[in-house]
């Protein structure tokens, strides 16, 4: 019994834990396009470790800020994958933000627009719904909004830099999936105020259709994948390579032979364990993890 009596006290502060972190509604009443809109957000596996984030219709940045002992001035915008459907919230978003925090970075984790899910048991959904041939057909029309909600997080991360002490110049996002869509794409067709100082897309779906042109002062890149991914999207991460390569534009890129789809932060005991450190290191190279002075 006392054991079980610990585990719930772990839990419920856990689960405040998470309840204390900031909130920011991204847009200022229904978001653009999508006013019509009315079901409410919900979350399914809380406090399992794999918890799922559905039915997304209003746009939020979850604050995880930097100890100030230790802050860079550097922020990064999570973006969890999830087919346009969920949001992976644990694995590819808040453990993520508490790796990165560790580093001195300042995290938003961003909750995007997704699909509307028919049933309580949203991945269970989405797997039956992938397996029909006109998923992509459908979850298509969500697409342009999630990308929207991502040029719309930095732009607001960028203006109100003063507010968590951060460097106007180190505002980066990184995304997984189709969080990696969001990612990847906020490094084309930008403007001055939403363009990411740098973009890292995890095992992302970007096909040619959702690029454009590689622009003269296009942010610099870092891209993993797994060759073994289910759902054949290590392509996807060594063409976006390419273009930077042939752009001449600082990228880096990690192909791993095993890992399949969707590695995140799960442990599997192989070399995509460890992604996160590169990723940390890469970081480091391009001079994000010393101090710098907000601006």
């Amino acid at each position: 019994m006392n054991r079980r009596i610990a585990i719930a006290c772990l839990l419920l502060i856990a689960l405040g834990a998470k309840a204390q972190q900031k909130v920011i509604q991204l847009y200022n009443g229904a978001a653009p396009g999508s006013e019509k809109w009315t079901y409410n957000e919900k979350e399914y596996g809380t406090g399992s470790g794999n918890a799922l984030v559905y039915n997304v219709s209003h746009p939020t940045l979850t604050v995880y800020p930097a100890d100030p002992s230790i802050a860079t001035g550097t922020a990064v915008i999570v973006c969890p994958g999830g087919g346009f459907y969920i949001l992976a919230i644990d694995s590819e978003g808040i453990d993520v933000a508490h790796w990165l925090n560790k580093k001195g970075v300042t995290v938003f984790v961003l909750k995007y627009r997704v699909a509307r899910s028919l049933t309580d048991n949203p991945g269970k959904e989405l797997g039956d719904n992938m397996k029909k041939s006109d998923f992509a057909d459908k979850i298509k029309p969500i697409v342009p909004f999630a990308i929207a909600d991502g040029r719309e997080a930095i732009k607001y991360v960028r203006a109100h830099s003063a507010d968590y002490g951060i460097a106007t110049n180190r505002v980066g996002i990184i995304g997984f999936s189709a969080g990696g869509t969001v990612a990847a794409s906020s490094a084309f067709n930008y403007t001055a105020e939403n363009r990411p100082d740098f973009a890292a897309p995890i095992y992302a779906y970007i096909p040619h259709f959702l690029q454009g042109t590689v622009l003269p002062d296009a942010p610099p890149l870092f891209i993993a994948a797994a060759t073994d991914d289910q759902l054949g999207l290590a392509p996807h991460s060594v063409d976006l390579y390419s273009k930077w390569l042939v752009a001449k534009h600082p990228a880096e890129l990690h192909i791993y032979e095993k890992g399949g789809h969707g590695f995140g932060m799960h442990k599997q005991n192989i070399p995509t364990d460890s992604w996160i450190e590169r990723f940390g290191d890469w970081l480091g190279l391009q001079g994000l993890l010393k101090a710098a002075i907000a601006k």
